[in-house]
């Protein structure tokens, strides 16, 4: 048995059958590590070993949740969104997509990926509930928003995943440009703005309660009396001071953490309440920052087994020369191993070492190629129990303990989004 398929299966049935995430993962990693060899010892330590590659991404967490109670202590989210309230009215759909466009600029313009989502979310969740807006399209929003852009766009984490498959694809033996890349990677993307149109418009249409005392205590409320103050200025000023020290710097946690420090010293935030503030900030954030752990580990015990290639030979084995077959093997191959891994920047590097020569033997053109490695990479980022893509909405939309991470976030984007990504890769890979 393929230890790959072994641990991927075992993670997606024990999630969907609602056990903890971490546990899953946890589970999932020791299925793989001794199927494929490993021993008990040995999958642990490989485990361990592996959480600190997402080590900064964690702490970028703790620090934003903290910076974003902050934040809304302040009362700026709540005027935003009172404002934003008053826009929308009642056009449901519309207050949906305006989040997701949102969600959009976090990828490329103003390149925060998920810090924004503690931030905005959870003061706007008893909007939702008023709107009766379903929270399954807004998670389904939100991931679109997370993903699309850097597969479409090459500006901010749109130019790092396309250096990446470019850089990746040459040092396998098929060199290609950015903008050749740029040219066609939009065609998948094309499937999950389809998707993401019969999620708000089809699929999540209908009204959906929630219970609006759930809120009380957990998530600070829109509030309708709140006025412009000075202390909104100071939170402004924090926002993008740790803005651009990200952008600068390229440290996350750094920028939180000055974002942090710029609200104690103005007196935004009291200096005795500080351990309230961190400690609400990971009630907020830790979860999402111990799965990021984990699968950083998790990864490693993949790639140690050895089952990728594994598999990759066996799809080889089965196309027979067919481009037709070829096409879709491999990106469900990406599927399978991005699901597990929760990373589609991590994934290309070991998706390209094995695609590039057996495109190369289909007789598959360096466009073709792009999108299959491209999208192979991206599967699985959308519907990954593992995936900040996910685990950024679910830690918003769940703030009131209303939305489930595997039902209400993970099903509904892999349905939505991993789907027409496959079909219209698949069809872009053959016509190109």
């Amino acid at each position: 048995m393929n230890p790959v398929l072994v641990s991927v299966s075992t993670m997606i049935i024990l999630s969907l059958a609602n056990l903890n995430v971490i546990l899953a993962l946890l589970v999932a990693a020791i299925a793989g590590g001794l199927t494929g060899g490993l021993t008990l010892t040995k999958t642990m330590n490989t485990l361990i070993n592996g959480m600190g590659g997402n080590a900064e991404t964690a702490l970028s967490y703790i620090l934003l949740g903290a910076l974003a109670v902050a934040v809304q202590k302040t009362g700026i989210v709540h005027l935003l969104s009172s404002k934003l309230s008053k826009l929308i009215k009642d056009k449901k759909k519309l207050f949906v997509l305006l989040i997701g466009a949102f969600a959009c600029l976090s990828q490329n313009l103003i390149p925060v990926h998920i810090a924004f989502i503690p931030i905005l979310i959870p003061p706007l969740l008893e909007l939702f509930n008023k709107l009766k807006i379903d929270r399954r399209a807004v998670a389904s929003a939100l991931t679109f928003g997370l993903q699309a852009p850097y597969m479409a766009i090459p500006a901010g984490f749109g130019l790092i995943f396309h250096k990446i498959i470019r850089d990746e694809m040459s040092a396998n033996g098929m060199d290609v440009s950015l903008g050749q890349i740029s040219s066609v990677i939009w065609i998948p993307v094309l499937g999950m703005l389809l998707g993401l149109l019969v999620a708000i418009f089809i699929t999540y249409n209908q009204d959906r309660e929630y219970d609006a005392e759930a809120l009380e205590g957990e998530v600070d409320s829109v509030n309708h009396d709140v006025e412009w103050n000075i202390e909104h200025i100071f939170s402004l000023l924090a926002l993008l001071a740790a803005l651009a020290i990200q952008l600068t710097i390229d440290s996350l946690p750094l920028g939180a953490l000055v974002g942090l420090g710029i609200m104690v010293v103005t007196g935004s935030v009291d200096w005795h309440k500080l351990h309230d503030l961190i400690d609400d900030g990971v009630k907020m954030m830790g979860v999402i920052a111990f799965v990021m752990l984990i699968a950083a580990g998790y990864g490693d015990v993949i790639r140690a087994t050895g089952g990728v290639q594994s598999i990759v030979q066996s799809v080889d084995a089965l196309i027979g020369g067919s481009q037709l077959i070829g096409g879709i093997l491999m990106l469900i191959v990406g599927l399978l191993v991005t699901m597990g891994i929760g990373t589609s920047f991590g994934t290309i590097p070991i998706i390209a070492a094995i695609y590039v020569p057996l495109a190369q033997a289909l007789g598959f053109s360096p466009l073709a190629t792009i999108i299959l490695i491209g999208t192979a990479g991206a599967l699985g980022d959308a519907g990954s129990p593992a995936s900040d893509s996910t685990l950024g909405p679910t830690a918003g939309l769940n703030a009131d303990g209303q939305h489930d991470h595997i039902w209400d976030t993970c099903v509904p984007t892999f349905l939505h989004y991993n789907i027409p990504l496959i079909l219209f890769a698949w069809l872009g890979a053959l016509i190109l």
